[in-house]
Order: structure tokens, then sequence, then C-alpha cells
């Protein structure tokens, strides 16, 4: 198990390697679809994003709300493919990693190669467990989005694994043949 402090630097993820378990502490964004669309459409245009996303880490997540006593309520991962249309321009633009659950595309891989990025895994099924490592939150913009609203978390042995590291390494790839029987 790593442990690694937020915001990434290029050693850490020089060091990351597919299958690393890690624990994420520090700050990171989120946003799903809707906000990824917003900030694509932005970039189309050559404006300025309400964000800036250089350096950062982004979760995919859109939380229930929070419980008395915690800062969100369980806060799974969303499925990454639905963001991988416009994962290739944020990354161009500075984003360094991406937290959410499944495969990616070939063009978000070759943006994660091509920036020096990380693509983490989170466990699906373990909102309430994720929610534990949140430890506060702070509205950043598009509140009219609720939930999917971007934010800022600040976390705490946030769990996850390194799915594709900076080499292209990418264990949907190299982990399903050995468990395939003919």
């Amino acid at each position: 198990m790593k442990r690694i402090t937020l915001p990434l630097t290029d050693e850490q993820i020089d060091n990351l390697k597919a299958g690393d378990s890690v624990l994420l502490t520090g700050t990171m964004i989120t946003g799903r679809d809707a906000a990824h669309k917003r900030l694509y459409e932005l970039a189309q245009k050559g404006e300025n994003f309400p964000v800036d996303i250089k350096g950062e880490t982004i979760y995919y997540v859109g939380p229930a709300p929070a419980k008395p006593g915690y800062a969100v309520g369980p806060a799974g991962p969303t499925s990454s493919y639905r963001m991988d249309k416009y994962a290739p321009t944020l990354m161009d633009m500075g984003l360094k990693a991406m937290v959410g659950k499944g495969a990616r595309n070939k063009e978000v891989v070759d943006a994660i190669v091509r920036n020096h990025g990380v693509y983490f895994a989170a466990i699906g099924g373990a909102a309430a467990l994720i929610a534990k490592s949140i430890k506060s939150e702070e509205l950043l913009c598009y509140e009219d989005l609720g939930t999917e609203a971007i934010r800022r978390y600040q976390v705490e042995d946030f769990p996850c694994i390194v799915v594709i590291d900076s080499k292209g390494g990418n264990i949907y790839e190299t982990e399903p043949p050995k468990y395939r029987t003919n």
C-alpha cells in the first residue's frame, strides 16, 4: 500500500505502477458528465475555466446528501467511460489524474501517457466506506448541477488502485488474460 499526498508530483507519478494499491490524502476536485461537458465546451471556444485544473486530480462522483457528522453522503465512483470524450482535452490542459471506475478508451490512455498522468479506480459498491475518507467539501462552480457540481474535497486515506500508469501500463489489459481458461 502506497500513501500518496495530493496534489501529485511528477516524482510520485513516476513511482506509481498499474496495480498499485494507494491511499490518497490531500485535495482533489470532483466532476461528472455535465461538468465535463461544460469545461470541454469552454476549451473548444478558447475560454477560461471557472476552476484551475492544472495539476489536479478529479474524482468522478455525484455523492448522496450528507448524513449528520459527514462531509458528504455515500460517494462511490461513476463509470469513467462517460468522461472519455472530454478527458483527453482536459488532460492536455493540465489535469494530472482521474479517479473513477471501469476501463478507458485508447484516446484517454494516450492522453495519460502524453501528459504524464495517472488513472485510479475507486471501488464500486463501497460508497459509504469511501465517504468516510472525505473530510470536507467546498463548492467551486456549477452549483446548478447539484451533486454533479465541481467541488473540492479534502480527503484522508482515500483508497484506490492505479489502473493506468504514466507509461501506459493498464491492468484492464494485463490482468484479465491471467484468469481466462481455455
